[in-house]
């Protein structure tokens, strides 16, 4: 087949040029991460870029219909896309799609025509548009196809053609942006369009379909630019959102989310629309919007993290850790941890934990909606995002997770670490913590410092073990109302308790399953009680950490926090809002303690 014409492309066709222009962009994202200093130095454009063509080639299949296979890949990449770049990609497809009629089929000219008119969808999705970009090179390639397609036979010489131009143009980038020429690099978005075409050219040379069938490979593992100067960070969360019906014009949706930040890209239709936006305040800018229509996904990306692991590594193992380990922000800054948010939903509107959310906004629609909040397991994409990111950089990744009885996110999590350790070599380790919120902070907490002071990665994974066995929570319950809305308590029961004023202690037992640890008839009671078991394991077990959790009960807090000062000799480690998960069923008022003993 090789060296035959191409004179019309079906949609079988343009298919497997999609996942043959993918395979090439994932087993460069590496070499795209390392590259990437604009706008953002998050180092992420080729973990981005590659989960979105990854989630498009796991959700769609081939058709014969060229309209309908393109229809296809612009929603999956629309609805998939991450980053800048890889929402300037979706629209870009997202273009051809639209201007694309009814056919099985395009010949040379079609195909110019749609790739021409495709260009204002890129622009115009972008807010303040910036060549030296990714839509630089889209628009010389575009323009020269359009004006050149009459001068070529098929595609094989039309799209060699069209690559020198791709070529020279990637090239060019570097002396149209500052920040590339300091660094004496490429635009990494622009880079990651090139390896697409490049991708596609060499299938149209085999013609081998049997190769697209396993996508991935090993990384290319290339040396970091010398010299890097990177733009500062003016914010911290790379945000997105996909709003289904929109009833906001684009114009209007853009100046609303002007008002939250930056690098502001706004892709798709009003069917389904993409926002993607730079910002510190995620939680205000999805309460700003919400009314725009209806929200079906959220992404907030810590761009602080990511440069961090891309320039400024303390350590050779990254962290992670899901967003029920109740840690201080401070210290997770401290220690580079990595937190993956669980998704919470009231009714129709969903938010991701402590950042389209805070605890204290939480707390309230806990006690004004009328709809009781639901927890969702992270999924395995979001690891498998995270993980190839953290992978680029560290030699290994360790993460730390809640009870899996209580959620299946760490079954995500496992999925997610055996394929990418394959991918790019390195040991992924996921620990199943047995526990949640303050308890699945300590262990966290002494993970950290086990990697500080330069502890081995597996020595730290079979150490793990012992501290997930030392260690305890007891939540101190101050009305059952919460456990009754939340379907873990009858109504029945639940009126007997409250007319016989009985306030339960929550703990977690040795499997990691959630249980009513003991009872009294008031929360008073019961924190007294707590403090009891506390000081009669201390008596056998020396403390090592402990951190005083509650839910909008700071009094609580205070009370925990001197009574252990008083046993430990210490303050707290940490005083938090206690994690949603805890607090949606133990409701406001709880309060509690976990430690660790060493």
């Amino acid at each position: 087949m090789e060296g035959r014409s191409l004179t019309e492309m079906d949609g079988r066709f343009l298919y497997y040029a999609f996942v043959a222009g993918g395979k090439k962009v994932i087993s460069h994202q590496i070499d795209l991460n390392r590259i990437n200093v604009f706008p953002v130095n998050d180092g992420d454009t080729g973990t981005n870029l590659a989960a979105t063509i990854r989630s498009v080639i796991d959700s769609i299949s081939p058709h014969r219909s060229y309209k309908v296979t393109a229809d296809r890949i612009a929603e999956a990449v629309l609805m998939n896309a991450r980053g800048n770049s890889g929402i300037i990609f979706a629209q870009f497809f997202y273009g051809i799609s639209s201007e694309t009629g009814e056919c099985m089929s395009v010949n040379l000219r079609q195909f110019a025509e749609t790739l021409n008119r495709s260009v204002s969808y890129v622009y115009d999705a972008v807010a303040r548009p910036v060549e030296g970009t990714m839509l630089t090179v889209i628009r010389e390639m575009a323009e020269y196809i359009y004006s050149s397609w009459t001068r070529y036979s098929d595609f094989n010489n039309l799209l060699i053609a069209s690559y020198e131009v791709l070529k020279r143009s990637l090239h060019e980038t570097t002396s149209k942006l500052a920040v590339l020429g300091r660094n004496k690099v490429v635009d990494a978005g622009a880079k990651g369009f090139v390896l697409f075409i490049e991708g596609i050219l060499e299938f149209i040379a085999s013609r081998n379909i049997r190769e697209l069938i396993t996508i991935g490979g090993k990384n290319e593992d290339l040396a970091l630019p010398a010299g890097e100067e990177y733009e500062s960070l003016n914010f911290r969360y790379c945000t997105e959102a996909v709003i289904k019906d929109c009833r906001t014009d684009k114009r209007s949706l853009a100046a609303i989310a002007g008002k939250f930040g930056d690098s502001i890209v706004i892709a798709g239709s009003d069917r389904i629309r993409r926002l993607h936006i730079h910002t510190n305040t995620p939680a205000e800018l999805f309460e700003a919007v919400r009314s725009a229509g209806t929200i079906t996904f959220q992404k907030a990306d810590d761009m602080l993290r990511h440069t961090e692991t891309a320039s400024r590594r303390k350590w050779k193992i990254a962290l992670v850790t899901d967003s029920t380990c109740d840690l201080s922000p401070d210290l997770l800054d401290k220690y580079q941890i990595n937190m993956v948010p669980i998704n919470i939903s009231f009714g129709e509107n969903q938010y991701l934990d402590k950042v389209t959310i805070q605890p204290e906004q939480f707390y309230s629609l806990l006690s004004t909606s009328p709809d009781f909040p639901r927890s969702a397991q992270v999924n395995e994409s979001a690891f498998v995002n995270l993980y190839s990111h953290l992978a680029t950089y560290y030699d290994s990744v360790i993460a730390v997770h809640l009870s899996d009885k209580l959620s299946g996110t760490i079954f995500s999590s496992q999925r997610a670490a055996r394929k990418v350790s394959r991918e790019f070599g390195k040991p992924v380790s996921v620990i199943n913590s047995l526990n949640l919120s303050g308890a699945l902070g300590l262990i966290v907490l002494k993970t950290a410092e086990a990697i500080e002071a330069g502890i081995p990665h597996s020595k730290i994974v079979r150490m793990a073990e012992k501290w997930v066995r030392g260690t305890r929570i007891f939540v101190s319950v101050r009305t059952l109302r919460y456990m009754v809305r939340g379907g873990r308590v009858s109504a029945a029961r639940g009126i007997i308790a409250k007319m016989l004023n009985i306030n339960p202690i929550v703990s977690i037992d040795p499997t990691g399953k959630a249980v009513v640890f003991d009872k009294s008839f008031s929360q008073r009671s019961n924190m007294r009680k707590v403090m009891g078991y506390v000081r009669e394991i201390a008596a056998k077990n020396k403390i090592w950490n402990y951190v005083v959790l509650h839910a909008e009960n700071p009094k609580a807090a205070d009370w925990y926090s001197d009574q252990m000062e008083m046993l430990t000799g210490r303050k707290p480690v940490s005083v938090v809002n206690i994690s949603p998960v805890i607090g949606a069923n133990a409701g406001i008022g709880a309060a509690s303690v976990a430690l660790l003993f060493e």
